[in-house]
C-alpha cells in the first residue's frame, strides 16, 4: 500500500456518519427547546395584556386556522343580523339584476 492516508473502511464510516447524526439530532433538541421556551414567555406575554386590556382569553395556543375571523370567547363566530326589510330590498335588487343579465343574453 503507498504511504500517505489510510484506507477507509466501511465500519469508520459508519461510525463517523453516525456521529454526525447524533450531532444534528442534538441540535434539533436543542432548537425544540428554544422554540418552547419562547412560545411560553409569548403565551405568558399574551395572557398579560389580555389581563391588562380585561380581555377573557385561552390559557393555549388556539388550534383555529389563521383566518378564521373574529370569534367570541366560546369559539364560534358572531353573525350580523340582517332585518327583513334589508333582505326584502336585497332580494328585489337580485332578482332585478337577473332579469336584467338574462335579457342582455337572450339579445
Amino acid at each position: 500500500m503507498p504511504p500517505g492516508r489510510p484506507k477507509k473502511s466501511q465500519r469508520n464510516a459508519l461510525m463517523k456518519s453516525a456521529e454526525l447524526i447524533g450531532w444534528a439530532i442534538g441540535g434539533i433538541e436543542r432548537e425544540i427547546a428554544q422554540t418552547r421556551e419562547r412560545l411560553a414567555a409569548l403565551t405568558a406575554q399574551a395572557m398579560r395584556l389580555r389581563k391588562r386590556a380585561g380581555i377573557r382569553g385561552t390559557a393555549g395556543v388556539s388550534g383555529g386556522s389563521a383566518g378564521a375571523g373574529p370569534s367570541t370567547a366560546g369559539g364560534t363566530r358572531r353573525r350580523r343580523k340582517m332585518s327583513p326589510e334589508a333582505r326584502k330590498r336585497i332580494s328585489e335588487m337580485m332578482k332585478k339584476r337577473w332579469a336584467e343579465r338574462r335579457r342582455a343574453r337572450s339579445k
